[in-house]
């Protein structure tokens, strides 16, 4: 192997383990704008034919819109969700195109004024995703989940929950964006 076939592999392997990154930086986004509420942002993690599996595969959605519509509608303000991937094991097809297997861990406690107040529900499932590189971005194509398990149980008057950082405001707060080191 010449010097310029060895330097070509090794650029070609840093610009997979950035896209690795990416990706998975991309999926850290999407579950903490669903967490957070944030349904523009939770919209912009998908591609534009996203297609959808939930619950084993009996939510079936077609489009960012349609995604964004029916999850913002059944996670209101009043109820409280934590949704961590985890283990991710992320392959590639091309260099445009990879898939990622995550393992989820979600607590929904519906809150005060929810019609299901009390609820609890913990589980945990395992994510397969597609994911395609369009004009040098990646977004989701294709996502769902098949539940490892799940349990649900009904708080009492005892059981008290502190809401702080994830209640959504309607206050955006200024963040400081990541400053990305510019190749010669």
């Amino acid at each position: 192997m010449t010097v310029e076939e060895r330097l070509e592999a090794l650029e070609k392997e840093l610009q997979q383990l950035k896209d690795v990154q990416a990706i998975k930086e991309l999926k850290s986004k999407y579950l903490y704008a669903m967490d957070t509420k944030d349904w523009e942002t939770f919209a912009s993690t998908m591609a534009p034919d996203i297609e959808t599996s939930y619950s084993d595969g009996k939510l079936k959605f077609h489009g960012p819109k349609e995604v964004t519509d029916y999850i913002s509608s059944t996670m209101p303000k009043t109820e409280v969700t934590l949704h961590q991937g985890h283990n991710p094991q992320i392959w590639f097809e091309s260099d445009t195109v990879a898939y990622g297997k995550w393992y989820l861990r979600d607590e929904l406690i519906f809150d005060k004024g929810d019609p299901y107040e009390g609820l609890e529900i913990k589980g945990s499932a395992i994510y397969t995703d597609k994911y395609v590189k369009i004009d040098g971005q990646w977004f989701i194509q294709d996502t769902g989940y098949i539940r490892v398990y799940e349990e649900s149980f009904q708080r009492d008057s005892t059981h008290r929950v502190r809401i702080s950082m994830f209640r959504p405001s309607t206050k955006k707060k200024k963040i400081a964006k990541r400053k990305t080191v510019k190749e010669d």
